[in-house]
């Protein structure tokens, strides 16, 4: 492949692996390569911080525990995503909360929710067997789906039905039965009693096991009978083929292409049955270690050739266009707001709609969502105040872009090596040449028109897409 190409390619990985690169990113990555860079990226050294928590509560100390009000937590995730050195840690976060959906207009604890996202942080790429376990104990999911209410002489369903229908196998993979005894398994796991908030504000949900609330009696639970506790019931589910497709599924759907919605994985094949059998056989053979999967997954061909094959979240929209032009590296004021913006567009984080999340792909898309994504992208990249359009502008200038053909096809490179279609690129040309060849001899007219023409790239399927 040729130098363009390359960069093109480690484009694509960054935007489906992070939320986006700079050219001086991606210049470096694929200087070490392709492989080497995707090593990075499962396995984050600790010179590549998260985002600077420190920085952040020195000027928000609100962000730190936001309590019952979701706008400051969403700032500080957003934050997280707009600053991070370790983007797939972070875009694995919001990988796990799409799946185990967990929402403020329940939980009414933002304290919480923030938790569960470390949580996330911490065990997301880790061994899944694990994960599931520290999910089974997280005191926001105990809350949000009942299993403090969950006892040995009055069982609750909710926890043990979402297990297997939305976070494991997926359903028509258990019977009713299964469901009940899974749940019997998890009684006793809650959360313990805390203070009162006043004076001194909210105090933590800790996790709790009360044996003597635990059904110890015999359970039968997907063919097999035991004692079985909650660590039981997650060992089995774990060896199920079923929940081995049903997370592959998901990862393929989020990391490579729109699938259906997942209510239809049962009676719709997958996109690519050979991808899926793939990562499949790696999650397996692995024992479900997600960083093999991961990796594998980002080495593949059917991941290099997925091109704008997946339409970008709202927060991957949000937080991809932010690193892109420089804003928000600091917890400079108005960052309350950037937590608020996918909400705009259709998707509050910390706040899904319900445990089954957000119905992705095309389902992003509306008319008054687009057009939320549009400005947005367009209010960022036509601003030449921001560090990152500056960059942009300084580097269009050092190599010499003056005709409309090289203004869109720079502007193009530098929204991320976009590949447009032959029609959108020669509509943006021939609106580029209604004024010429660019005038550097006037900065800010020619600064102004890059940022227009940034702007309605912003526009285009190509980067509205993954």
């Amino acid at each position: 492949m040729s130098h363009k190409e390359d960069l093109a390619l480690m484009a694509h990985l960054m935007r489906r692996a992070g939320f986006g690169a700079s050219h001086d990113d991606l210049e470096r990555c694929v200087a070490q390569g392709y492989e080497a860079t995707v090593e990075e990226l499962v396995n984050p050294t600790e010179a590549q911080p998260g985002g600077d928590m420190a920085t952040m509560l020195r000027y928000h100390p609100s962000f730190l525990l936001p309590g019952g009000t979701p706008f400051s937590g969403q700032a500080n995730w957003m934050y997280q995503m707009v600053s991070t050195k370790r983007p797939l840690v972070e875009k694995v976060a919001l990988f796990w909360h799409h799946v185990f959906a967990t929402g403020n207009s329940k939980v009414d604890n933002c304290d919480q929710l923030l938790e569960q996202i470390q949580m996330f942080r911490d065990y997301g790429m880790g061994n899944y067997k694990q994960l599931l376990i520290e999910l089974s104990k997280n005191p926001a999911m105990i809350f949000w789906l009942d299993n403090n209410e969950n006892h040995r002489d009055a069982v609750n369903e909710n926890w043990g039905r979402e297990l297997l229908e939305l976070f494991s196998m997926g359903v028509s993979n258990y019977t009713e039965v299964d469901v009940r005894e899974a749940s019997r398994a998890f009684t006793g796991w809650t959360i313990s009693a805390k203070p009162p908030r006043q004076p001194y504000g909210r105090f933590s949900w800790k996790f709790d096991y009360r044996e003597e609330d635990h059904d110890d009696g015999e359970k039968s639970f997907l063919g097999e009978v035991g004692n079985f506790g909650g660590e039981d019931i997650i060992d089995i589910v774990c060896s199920q083929p079923a929940t081995a497709r049903f997370i592959c599924r998901h990862l393929y759907n989020f990391f490579v292409a729109d699938e259906v919605q997942v209510p239809a994985w049962t009676i719709e094949p997958a996109r690519d049955e050979d991808a899926l059998e793939q990562m499949m056989d790696v999650f397996i053979e692995s024992e479900y270690d997600m960083k093999a999967v991961l990796k594998f997954m980002f080495n593949s061909d059917f991941f290099k050739n997925a091109r704008y094959s997946k339409i970008k979240s709202p927060a991957e929209v949000v937080a991809g266009t932010l690193r892109l032009v420089g804003e928000f590296q600091f917890p400079e004021p108005g960052i309350l707001n950037i937590g608020k913006e996918p909400t705009y567009m259709g998707q509050s984080i910390l706040d899904p709609p319900s445990v089954e999340g957000w119905y992705t792909g095309s389902e992003w898309i509306n008319s008054g969502s687009l057009l939320a994504r549009v400005n947005f992208v367009a209010d960022r990249v036509a601003n030449t105040d921001l560090p990152g359009v500056k960059k942009i502008l300084d580097r269009m200038k050092s190599d010499g872009v003056k005709t409309p053909e090289q203004l869109i096809d720079a502007a193009t490179e530098h929204m991320g090596f976009l590949q447009l279609s032959d029609e959108t690129r020669q509509q943006l040309i021939d609106n580029a040449q209604t004024d010429g060849d660019l005038d550097w001899a006037n900065e800010a007219a020619a600064g102004q028109r890059i940022g227009e023409t940034m702007a309605l790239i912003g526009a285009t399927t190509e980067y509205q897409f993954g």
